[in-house]
């Protein structure tokens, strides 16, 4: 008989046994749980994580109970539905899609917010055509470059939403996990491939990371989001140590037990926004095994993150709690092997960062060719710079737009020749490739406001800052990088919080 069900008819089944236990729970506290085991397929992972929390008479935070009641990959046809009537989500909905990369942004405003996934940062010049379109057609007709060097287009009405992601996937992109409880864009060096500094060209990585979370749903769901960076020790910094895993490509010496070369350091533990960085747990990973030991470290945070409480539930929390000796030991158990870990003097120094070099014109590895970097203040484009970007990308580059966590871009092979030309081009779609060390750092908030305390302070202070950066610049003045005015307000701005992150 159970053969005559279709897949979504067995996880509504499932749902509603679990939920008449739950219930059955709730009016005899002391009964045993073991009707509550045995879930299988991907979601059992998680179910069995909820079960534990409600077997020791604890709450699960609403988020988890959404989850519970209907996982949001099971819900699209009711998203459809409310696209074919033109009607925003109730609480529960608002939640589940963000699953779908749907922000719906109410009270800022009563639309949506779509944020894509690009692994390492890096999308094609048609693509972002594309997308100019998209913003047009569906949006308010602009992006914004986020701080996980992701694009998000906002005012999209809720006819529109499901046109909206379908349309990023005509597109050969997705959306899919870049909100809620899941892992987050992949970030990567932006200067990958083409850095003559790096030690490792990150982009692999990231890809494969990428694809290994699209295609297993059991990494969906977790008790929180979730952040993996990939640095290749390159001349622009990924701020890896802000990731819950931040992997650093690191030259290993000889003579320290295992293979001399090239490895990637792990980092646990990184919130951004909470002065709380990566640790360096000591161990080193072998290039080729980064997906597997990422997995490992995921797994062990599916079943230990907390469910009950939202502001405890990141992976920092689990490692407070355990130590790093006991997070380690269970991934090993994960894995089935032992990790590998070195002393401090076994890693050779890296090379240094450039503040500074995601903003104009610097040679790339590749001889004869540069990278350029794009101002966006406020990480703001229109649709007529994406597509004149799109275009200087696809005629004097190599077709890739590669977005920085700076909230700009770099348009990347740009041959000698063709640089000033390229500048100019920029140029006349009112963006820059010359900044001030303030301008050059500026970021905004580019989600809704309730996202982001005060954010309608920081955008002013943001523009403010900039102006000043402007005249700096028109007048050549060398005190551009200690104003005292505009630093202190940069300061002020960041020990606010105020800065712009991708929820």
């Amino acid at each position: 008989m159970s053969g005559d069900f279709t897949p979504e008819q067995k996880r509504y089944l499932e749902g509603l046994a679990s939920g008449l236990q739950v219930a059955r729970l709730a009016r005899a506290p002391a009964s045993p749980p073991a009707a509550m085991q045995g879930h299988d397929g991907a979601d059992a992972p998680h179910l069995a994580a909820q079960d534990r929390v409600l077997a020791a008479g604890q709450k699960l935070s609403d988020q988890e109970k959404f989850k519970r009641e209907q996982h949001p990959f099971d819900a699209y046809s009711r998203l459809r539905e409310q696209a074919a009537k033109d009607e925003f989500p109730k609480p529960a909905d608002t939640f589940r899609w963000r699953y779908f990369g749907l922000f719906y942004v109410a009270p800022a405003e009563d639309s949506y917010m779509c944020r894509l996934r690009l692994p390492n940062g890096i999308l094609k010049h048609w693509q972002l055509d594309g997308l100019a379109d998209l913003a047009e057609n569906c949006g308010g007709g602009y992006s914004h470059v986020t701080t996980r060097a992701n694009l998000q287009i906002r005012e999209i009405a809720a006819k529109d939403a499901v046109a909206m992601l379908e349309a990023i996937q005509d597109l050969g992109l997705c959306s899919r996990g870049s909100g809620a409880d899941n892992i987050r864009n992949v970030t990567g060096t932006p200067t990958a491939g083409i850095d003559p500094r790096e030690l490792v060209d990150t982009r692999p990585f990231a890809r494969e990371w990428h694809f290994h979370i699209l295609n297993d749903r059991s990494l969906y769901g977790l008790p929180r989001k979730f952040n993996v960076a990939f640095d290749g020790a390159g001349t622009i910094p990924v701020l890896e140590d802000t990731n819950d895993i931040g992997f650093q490509a690191v030259d290993v010496k000889p003579g320290f037990g295992i293979e001399p070369g090239i490895h990637f350091r792990l980092c646990l533990g990184g919130i951004t926004g909470h002065k709380d960085f990566a640790r360096d747990t000591g161990v080193v990973v072998k290039l080729a095994d980064a997906t597997k030991v990422a997995d490992a470290v995921v797994r062990v945070f599916i079943d230990h993150g907390d469910r009950t409480n939202r502001n405890k539930a990141r992976l920092k929390y689990v490692l407070d709690s355990w130590g790093f000796e006991k997070f380690l030991a269970a991934m090993e158990e994960r894995l089935g092997a032992k990790l590998a870990r070195v002393p401090a003097e076994a890693i050779a120094p890296r090379p240094e960062f450039d503040r500074m070099a995601h903003v104009g014109v610097h040679p790339q590895k590749q001889p004869g060719h540069s990278w350029i970097g794009v101002v966006l203040p406020v990480g703001k484009l229109t649709a007529v710079q994406m597509r004149g970007l799109a275009g200087v990308a696809r005629e004097m580059g190599d077709g890739d737009i590669r977005l920085t966590v700076w909230q700009n871009l770099l348009i990347s092979g740009v041959p000698e020749a063709a640089i000033t030309a390229a500048e100019e081009a920029i140029a006349a779609l009112g963006l820059t490739t010359k900044a001030t060390s303030i301008r050059a750092g500026l970021i905004a908030c580019s989600l809704s406001k309730s996202d982001c305390v005060l954010e309608t302070a920081t955008v002013r202070w943001t523009v403010e800052i900039d102006g000043a950066g402007r005249a700096l610049d028109d007048a050549n003045s060398p005190a551009a990088a200690s104003t005292g005015k505009y630093s202190s307000l940069w300061t002020t701005a960041n020990c606010w919080g105020l800065l712009s992150k991708e929820q």
